[in-house]
């Protein structure tokens, strides 16, 4: 398996537990890591035989205009859910970091992995 990488995509959603949360948005950072094989689009020099990175992108930039959770957890959950099914990501890892939650961090977050790699049981 080979690994499609968008590293600290930054977007800009309402999340948070705390009233005074609710109200603004705040910027949350991504790490993804997509199982797919790119041998097709490589011999191909093919992007529609592949995942494409700018059009990923675009919908984790969307998914987070578009929806408002308490959790960081449930926001990973969800996005994660959201691009298996829209791209057809058999495995992905997707770690969710939100800078400036608490001020002795540099930031808080969860990582997630959701699928199945190719070759496991």
């Amino acid at each position: 398996m080979d690994l499609v990488l968008i590293d600290a995509l930054e977007v800009d959603t309402v999340i948070g537990v705390y009233d005074w949360e609710r109200s603004i948005t705040q910027t949350l950072r991504l790490d993804l890591e997509l199982g797919t094989d790119i041998r097709p689009a490589a011999a191909g020099d093919d992007i529609a035989l592949t995942l494409d990175y700018a059009a990923i992108s675009e919908r984790v930039n969307a998914f987070a205009g578009e929806h408002r959770f308490a959790l960081v957890e449930t926001f990973t959950e969800r996005l994660a859910e959201t691009l298996r099914a829209d791209f057809g990501i058999a495995w992905l890892r997707l770690t969710v970091r939100k800078p400036g939650a608490v001020s002795a961090a540099g930031a808080v977050g969860v990582s997630i992995e959701r699928g199945t790699r190719p070759g496991d049981a």
